[in-house]
């Protein structure tokens, strides 16, 4: 993998899966050569969350490719600078996050985001789960934050949910 052209590397296969998407072809299993699957891994990602993105913007048109690229560059980030390149062998499912309707500070939503951010940060996220999902986008949009701004918010936090409060009420 080329560190310098990584995000083109990103846009081409993700723009290689939607085209495969929007032929009727949902099997995202086979989408991915070997060299893909190396580079996924090479930046933190598993292939179902790129699907995800790819699903979400094939049927939706958000979020953007370029909110995916961001996101993905937060998360190579993080697994560059805090993990040392060193993989999570750990995963949260979906039972273990917060309700959907789990407040902190009288903030719904926010409970689960957060969750669901540092698990994204440490490529943790169960197959099942998604960051950056309808739910998701609409907390953010009320909150008028993009997703990647929201992930290094809370790596910036370093786990301290007041500075997350602080940032979004700011």
């Amino acid at each position: 993998m080329s560190h310098y052209r990584w995000d083109t590397q990103f846009t081409e296969l993700f723009e290689r899966c939607l085209a495969r998407y929007r032929a009727g072809d949902e099997d995202f299993a086979t989408y991915y050569t070997s060299e893909d699957l190396e580079f996924l891994t090479s930046i933190g990602y598993k292939p179902r969350e790129l699907f995800d993105f790819v699903e979400d913007y094939g049927d939706g048109g958000e979020p953007s490719l370029t909110t995916a690229v961001m996101i993905a560059s937060v998360r190579r980030d993080y697994l560059d600078t805090v993990m040392k390149g060193q993989l999570s062998d750990q995963e949260i499912t979906p039972d273990q996050l917060p309700a959907k309707d789990s407040e902190l500070d009288g903030i719904r939503w926010l409970p689960r985001i957060l969750v669901k951010a540092r698990a994204k940060l440490r490529g943790e996220l169960h197959p099942d789960i998604m960051f950056c999902c309808g739910g998701d986008r609409a907390f953010l949009r009320q909150h008028d934050v993009a997703p990647a701004d929201f992930l290094r918010a809370v790596w910036a936090s370093n786990g301290d949910d007041a500075k997350v409060l602080a940032y979004l009420k700011d």
